[in-house]
């Protein structure tokens, strides 16, 4: 750790405080998309659970290395904030002992060759995958593309040169794999925890397909025999870290930590599949590892991150900014227990326990000590919505009902996009073409989610659901 970062609380006196040593494990994960979530989840669970110092995770950037940078510089430690109703406790979390720019794919490549590396986690959100609707690589995507023939072209060399890379998050994990595939060092497990439906799946789908695309028939036949891909599914509540956070760990600590994580002390990770060369006991921490992981998952997208999304547009439409301040509005969380309704015909595992987790997610977002801006969430709505409405949607549409919940969803959202309220979308562009259609724009907008929404009974409802959020 560099003295001139911690000026007020030495080494010592941090290991003191947390009551153990500070000496850095060594690197066996590796981490792309390092941010806020990463830090209060997989990190927080390595953390806990490793005593012997044996796991220490070297993370990633995604599209800056602004998070790198900080980290980096107060050597890979932080303070993560556990903001309960009732109060805060800090911890100091030193699982991450190297943060690193998500463009140095050389060193991605170097620590992936590294037999002594056996898992990457991922968590580089559900518009970095740059898949399409059909979980295929979005080859109109002009990154996408790119970064398919760049792969065409190094993936065939004798010598894997990386003076130029790729930029996408899955063609980078894949040049990872291959120099591991060269160094001969032995199976890995890839572990996505992200919000996708049967995430371990699909991220081996995508992976393989790059490789396909790229005519990289060894890498195709390294994946498919030596790459596990585990399922999760992963919910802690983490909103952006804010300048009164960083003045709260300084007033409490002495530390002038510039990275601070705020969290709630609610966590959870449920996981299924295989870690062929080992990982961290994570279960001490409170994971749970299952046989079939499906329910959960669904469970969880259609709940907590499908109310999160309609809280966002609703929401911000009846001037709200946080989830407590929208899911406080009465109407609006009538909406929510509507849209909950739907989803719950739809989830009928008993030892889900839908009743009881509905409870707890009311109790949560209650907490208005959880500054969970909306602006936050309803990013990447076009990829986020296709993978939290759509499947009850539908699912009720089956069922001979109109899905009225759901349909409220995307009226919010295609209110926001209308009024050109949205927050930031990887879409952005077709979303802005697709609202100035005048009469054509509901339907353009659902196209953008999934072809199936396009059915003029949908858009009809949806209309008239967005009429009920349009401010002009």
């Amino acid at each position: 750790m560099t003295e001139t970062v911690m000026t007020a609380l030495s080494r010592a006196a941090a290991a003191d405080r947390a009551g153990r040593s500070f000496d850095r494990a060594p690197v066996r994960i590796a981490h792309l998309g390092l941010g806020a979530f990463h830090r209060a989840h997989q990190a927080w669970y390595t953390d806990i659970v490793d005593e012997a110092n044996e796991w220490g995770i070297r993370s990633f950037t995604g599209r800056s290395p602004a998070a790198a940078q900080e980290l980096d510089a107060q050597d890979g430690l932080y303070s993560l904030i556990e903001r309960s109703a009732a109060g805060d406790s800090i911890a100091l979390i030193d699982s991450i002992v190297d943060a690193v720019d998500g463009a140095r794919v050389d060193v991605l490549a170097e620590t992936l060759a590294d037999p002594a590396t056996a898992l990457v986690t991922l968590t580089i959100t559900e518009a970095g995958y740059a898949l399409d609707a059909a979980h295929e690589p979005d080859l109109a995507d002009e990154t996408v593309a790119a970064d398919v023939e760049w792969l065409r072209t190094h993936l065939a060399a004798d010598r894997l040169e990386l003076s130029s890379a790729p930029t996408t998050a899955l063609a980078r994990l894949l040049v990872g794999l291959e120099a591991r595939r060269r160094a001969d060092a032995g199976p890995i497990a890839v572990v996505s925890c992200d919000n996708l439906p049967g995430n371990g799946e699909l991220t081996q789908r995508a992976l393989t397909s790059f490789a396909r695309l790229a005519g990289a028939s060894d890498t195709l036949a390294y994946l498919n025999e030596h790459v596990a891909f585990p399922s999760t599914s992963i919910d802690r509540i983490t909103p952006k870290t804010t300048q009164a956070e960083i003045e709260l760990v300084r007033d409490e600590t002495g530390w002038d930590d510039r990275s601070p994580v705020v969290t709630e002390p609610f966590h959870d990770w449920v996981i299924s599949g295989e870690f062929p060369a080992g990982r961290p006991a994570w279960e001490k921490a409170g994971a749970r590892f299952v046989d079939d992981i499906d329910p959960f998952e669904r469970r969880k997208l259609w709940l907590l991150n499908g109310s999160h999304s309609f809280l966002a547009y609703a929401g911000a439409a009846r001037g709200h900014e946080t989830v407590a301040q929208a899911i406080g509005d009465p109407v609006i969380r009538g909406w929510v227990n509507e849209l909950w309704d739907e989803a719950a015909r739809h989830l009928t595992e008993p030892h889900l326990g839908i009743d009881d987790y509905r409870a707890a997610l009311l109790e949560r977002f209650d907490n208005a000590r959880i500054q969970h801006l909306l602006a936050q969430i309803g990013k990447d709505g076009t990829t986020k919505l296709r993978l939290r409405i759509l499947e009850v949607l539908l699912a009720e549409r089956s069922a001979g009902r109109d899905g009225a919940a759901s349909i409220r969803v995307l009226g919010a959202w295609a209110a926001r996009a209308l009024d050109g309220a949205l927050p930031e979308d990887t879409n952005g562009q077709a979303v802005a073409d697709a609202a100035s259609r005048g009469e054509g724009a509901i339907p353009a907008l659902l196209a953008l989610i999934d072809e199936r929404l396009t059915e003029p009974e949908i858009v009809a409802a949806v209309a008239r659901a967005a009429a009920n959020f349009t401010q002009n």
